[in-house]
């Protein structure tokens, strides 16, 4: 399944894909640059495809649980002072999106969305420590049942747009689809200090299936 959020993209892709696909193969001489253009159009078209894919997934259920938001490799575990939503001791929990991975970002709590802040920033890579500081980001604030969740949707070097559908006052559940972002990024996460983090550095997270915390 394609995800809604990429429709623009990938039927914009799809089709220039397809334009020159047949353009090649008719006119274009001699055969080695017509069937390198079919086999460049075919692998643009691949790539996008696997891009924006949205697959089912198996959402875990537990109030007390701290799902991933995002799929990817987990880079950075540390405790921090969070002062825009929890204000309080925290752990962060970073995760690397690289283009390979589903892009489609996922609710990491039930609850309230109580805090929305969108920063317009730079393009630094998104396994770079600035990165979650100066990058463009999205950062959205749950208060959930059994406590508050922190994270962000931060554009990477390549990734340049960010994609949330959520608003302050909308009432969320775990696992659910809100948006993503396009083209290789990162999600930071933000757990109270009490909370049981149970993932380690270099684990690979699923959004919507992986717990990253369970509130203590």
């Amino acid at each position: 399944m394609i995800t809604k959020y990429g429709y623009d993209v990938f039927f914009t892709v799809a089709t220039l894909s397809m334009v020159l696909a047949i353009v090649s193969l008719l006119f274009v001489e001699p055969k080695v640059v017509r069937y390198s253009l079919v086999i460049f159009a075919a692998v643009v078209f691949a790539f996008c495809l696997n891009f924006f894919r949205d697959p089912k997934r198996t959402i875990p259920s537990g109030d007390n649980l701290v799902v991933s938001p995002a799929d990817g490799k987990i880079i950075l575990i540390k405790p921090v002072q969070e002062t825009e939503f929890l204000n309080s001791e925290a752990t962060q929990i970073s995760i690397f999106m690289s283009p390979l991975n589903v892009h489609v970002n996922r609710n990491p709590v039930s609850g309230t969305v109580a805090f929305l802040k969108y920063n317009k920033g730079e393009y630094f890579a998104a396994f770079e420590d600035k990165a979650s500081e100066k990058n463009e980001q999205n950062t959205i604030g749950i208060k959930g049942v059994r406590g508050k969740v922190l994270f962000r949707q931060i554009a990477g070097f390549v990734a340049r747009r960010i994609v949330c559908t959520l608003k302050q006052g909308d009432h969320v559940r775990l696992g659910e689809r809100f948006g993503m972002i396009k083209f290789g990024s990162r999600v930071d996460v933000f757990v109270p200090k009490t909370a049981i983090v149970k993932v380690k550095i270099g684990d690979t997270a699923v959004a919507g299936e992986t717990v990253l915390a369970e509130f203590g």
